[in-house]
């Protein structure tokens, strides 16, 4: 929807209809007992611009370059603004967005591990219990 949206890929109504077709589907899946975690990992144009930098310095980096990413930075404005607009239509109290810093890649990872878990242990999740008594088997 983000690149869709800035580079025109498809008709501004279609756009506009994918959101709710994003929330609809995530409330399925929140009504059907699957927990969402949504995390956009927001780093900043100069944090880009070293990380892309590194990718091209860096030999065993040199894979994750594509210079499709040099003509999206120039579209940095547009991008935000897209990136803000779905925050705004598809966080949801059933599947809410986590804006995350991601400058720091520690504190960004530090960041994600409490949410997941804080979420996990509000699920508490439990071994199911067999039906069975494991002591009335014998493996020879």
């Amino acid at each position: 929807m983000l690149v869709g949206r800035v580079r025109k890929l498809a008709p501004q109504n279609e756009i506009e209809a994918r959101y709710g077709q994003i929330n609809a589907f995530e409330k399925i899946l929140s009504e059907n007992g699957t927990t969402v975690l949504k995390f956009m990992l927001h780093i900043s144009k100069d944090e880009q611009k070293e990380r892309l930098q590194a990718r091209l310095d860096e030999k065993r980096s040199r894979w994750k370059f594509n210079a499709s990413d040099l003509d999206d930075r120039k579209l940095w404005d547009q991008f935000l603004a897209a990136y803000e607009l779905m925050l705004d239509k598809c966080s949801t109290e059933w599947a809410p967005w986590h804006v995350i810093p991601a400058d720091r890649k520690w504190a960004r990872n530090a960041a994600i591990a409490a949410i997941v878990r804080e979420t996990l242990e509000e699920m508490n999740p439990q071994y199911p219990k067999p039906q069975w008594d494991p002591k009335s088997f014998v493996i020879k």
